[in-house]
């Protein structure tokens, strides 16, 4: 098994959607084990636990950064740790954060942006080299979801979990992020993310319903329903859009253009957050400690219970 955690990376899940198809090697999970303080990788989809790599006190979310790294933060212990993929080994642990949350890939991958909602600060890390941070700035109290243009220009952070705050900061220079505006959604948002077209959805924290915005205007234009709040929402290479809801043990399958409901899937309980990687999905549950990989079609390939309790999860190709 060394030799093929040897083997290169290829990115196929992290902040911006999409992702390669299923080929060219075994796909691999990446789940937070929180109550045990460990990073998994899962290969899939046989759900064989190929490696626990021990993590700082709470790890909470992770994503996969250009095809050598993964970023692991650890709110309680205020850590943020750089994984090499391609060993599945600790590079560089951070400290110093107040309670660093979500972590998303600059959009040219040599970097990673983490929202500490304790200090109220977009942090930015360069990766290459020595593992640093080389910039922070203050975007308000609760900074926490977040999500990346397409183009990689624009950046929307919620302002806590339950956020009447969203702020936009210009990022075209990734270096350099700058705050440009900030505006009340109408209701409690909770997880963010743009499709393809331009358009942002944000999930509730107080509805059944996902909100799509115009991200120009930063008005809404349209809403799809959804299963009980909070929600999380991950997009397919084409046109999918899949919307999780934990409490409500559900995951639907969403025309993005239409914002037709196509299928809705039961998946284990707590299962809220979501990733894609090509024509898949694999969602994880805190309430169960369960991954569970799905075609975009709503199959079920597996489900296996991995650790008490399975936070996030990210995809690569081993």
């Amino acid at each position: 098994m060394s030799t093929r955690l040897a083997l290169l990376v290829l990115v196929v899940a992290v902040a911006l959607p999409g992702g390669a198809a299923r080929g060219g090697g075994s796909p691999v999970a990446l789940v937070t084990a929180e109550t045990q303080n460990q990073l998994l990788a899962v290969e899939l989809p046989s759900g064989h636990v190929l490696r626990r790599l021990p993590m700082p006190a709470d790890p909470e979310n992770v994503a996969v950064v250009g095809t050598t790294r993964a970023v692991v933060v650890s709110p309680r212990a205020g850590a943020v740790t750089i994984v090499s993929t391609p060993s599945l080994r600790i590079v560089r642990v951070l400290r110093g954060f107040v309670s660093p949350h979500i972590v998303t890939a600059t959009a040219d991958f040599r970097g990673a942006y983490v929202t500490d909602d304790g200090s109220g600060r977009l942090d930015v890390i360069r990766l290459s080299g020595r593992p640093r941070v080389v910039r922070s700035v203050f975007v308000g109290a609760g900074a926490h979801h977040m999500g990346l243009s397409p183009s990689g220009n624009e950046l929307w952070i919620a302002l806590g979990e339950s956020a009447r705050t969203i702020v936009v900061l210009d990022v075209s220079d990734p270096w350099r992020p700058k705050v440009v505006g900030r505006f009340d959604p109408g209701f409690a948002a909770h997880d963010l993310a743009f499709s393809s077209d331009w358009r942002v959805w944000v999930t509730a924290a107080d509805r059944r319903s996902v909100t799509i915005f115009d991200s120009r205007t930063r008005r809404p234009v349209a809403r799809v329903a959804a299963g009980a709040p909070p929600q999380h929402v991950a997009f397919g290479p084409i046109r999918e859009a899949f919307v999780t809801s934990g409490y409500g043990s559900s995951l639907e399958i969403v025309d993005r253009s239409s914002g037709r409901i196509r299928r809705t899937v039961h998946v284990p309980y707590g299962s809220f957050n979501v990733a894609t990687f090509g024509s898949f999905v694999v969602t994880s549950s805190l309430l169960r400690g369960t991954v569970t990989e799905l075609t975009d079609e709503g199959r079920v390939w597996m489900k296996r219970r991995v650790a008490p309790a399975a936070r996030s999860v990210a995809v690569a190709t081993f």
